[in-house]
């Protein structure tokens, strides 16, 4: 990819932004979009928060039931009707997964590496709907879609700086503003925020949507975790503490410094294997959000009826959400990652799969495609367009 400017980054290139902001600091970026127009509505926004499976939330800072009161979809519409005409938002998650146009805003990022990219989520605030002063451990693109958000920073705060209890949100006990972070934010305007600065929103025009551009980062925990439990799976049972070279013990009760050396040897032998890394690596990486988000195929397709398919016109779309990457091997062949499971194919193959090329009848002339591509059509990570009546149909029974 070339190192141009991007008016995305403020007229500096990707090199500049990863070495001097990425991870480090802040940046505003005012006309991030020119002319930008919010490819969802509140209206659309509303309906998603009533559907079964999208995951939703409905912050209000005078709830009811008390401050900061947290609601979770799906909503039914009369909620909407009964809420005040200010202090509370509406947030929904992975908006990416159902709207092809706000899907195709994460093709604007990939300066950075698609497999970091985790979802994009959307905020709707009438005046005053924030969801309070709060941090994140991930970076985050805030872009401003329509009306006109305040953002306060507060600068870096600690792991263990206290949040108030009590309530379904972790807002920070105490927040104070960083001189010269303060900012309003209009259409096209864009906020950077590295992981762990503490950040504070608040609408102050009607109509005001905010585009969260989110990115995946393992926790330690969570990585050691997963990695030990996949490398666990294909361990034999025979692979066990052992002690050939023990001798008689000065006390039978203690653990000496010569066992736990044998255990060490044990996990750190059996876990440091680069290749099996790299495997687990691109499935962790590449998992769907939500376990469910998969549909598979009622029935199995035909690799001869995906074939002829192709070379009538057709071509395959990859779904909503659904994530792809590759690995490069030293023999010449590849591992193309998709929503947590990996497929060996030559290196080309997997190049194309993992971009946005089209998947026509062009890439049948690549070994073993036609195999592969009723693989993850079968797994419902690709899947054939809807037409219009389909998508008629789509409206009606499932918006």
């Amino acid at each position: 990819m070339p190192d141009d400017a991007l008016t995305l980054l403020g007229g500096r290139s990707a090199t500049e932004f990863l070495r001097d902001y990425w991870q480090q600091k802040p940046l505003l970026i005012r006309g991030a979009y020119p002319d930008f127009e919010s490819p969802i509505d509140p209206n659309d926004l509303a309906g998603l928060a009533c559907e079964e499976g999208i995951e939703s939330r409905l912050v209000e800072e005078h709830g009811k039931e008390g401050p900061w009161q947290v609601r979770h979809g799906p909503f039914d519409e009369k909620v909407f009707a009964e809420l005040p005409e200010q202090d509370w938002t509406l947030l929904v998650q992975a908006v990416d997964h159902y709207i092809p146009e706000v899907a195709a805003l994460l093709e604007d990022f990939t300066f950075l590496p698609r497999w970091r990219l985790d979802d994009i989520m959307i905020s709707y605030a009438p005046p005053g709907g924030s969801v309070g002063p709060h941090v994140d451990q991930y970076d985050v693109f805030l872009l401003q879609a329509s009306g006109r958000r305040r953002w306060q920073l507060g600068g870096r705060v600690a792991d263990d700086a206290p949040i108030v209890q009590g309530i379904d949100l972790k807002i920070l006990e105490r927040f104070e503003l960083e001189p010269g972070h303060e900012w309003v934010l209009e259409p096209g305007d864009m906020l950077y925020l590295p992981p762990g600065w503490a950040h504070h929103g608040v609408s102050e025009s009607d109509d005001c949507l905010t585009v969260s551009v989110g990115f995946r980062a393992p926790s330690a925990d969570e990585a050691i975790t997963s990695f030990a439990d996949y490398m666990g799976e294909g361990l034999p049972a025979s692979h066990r503490y052992a002690d050939p070279d023990m001798t008689p013990p000065s006390d039978p009760a203690e653990l000496d410094d010569e066992a736990l050396a044998r255990m060490r040897a044990l996990i750190l032998d059996t876990l440091d294997d680069p290749a099996q890394l790299a495997q687990w690596f691109g499935r962790v990486m590449t998992q769907p959000k939500y376990v469910d988000q998969l549909q598979p195929s009622e029935t199995p397709t035909e690799v001869d009826t995906l074939v002829a398919e192709l070379h009538n016109g057709a071509e395959i779309e990859r779904t909503l959400g659904s994530r792809f990457a590759y690995r490069l091997h030293d023999d010449g062949e590849a591992t193309l990652f998709v929503d947590g499971d990996g497929f060996a194919c030559s290196p080309i193959l997997a190049r194309i799969m993992a971009s946005t090329a089209p998947i026509d009848a062009d890439l049948l002339g690549h070994e073993g495609a036609d195999r592969l591509l009723v693989q993850l059509l079968d797994r419902g990570s690709l899947s054939w367009p809807m037409d219009d009546d389909e998508y008629d149909d789509w409206d009606e029974d499932d918006a």
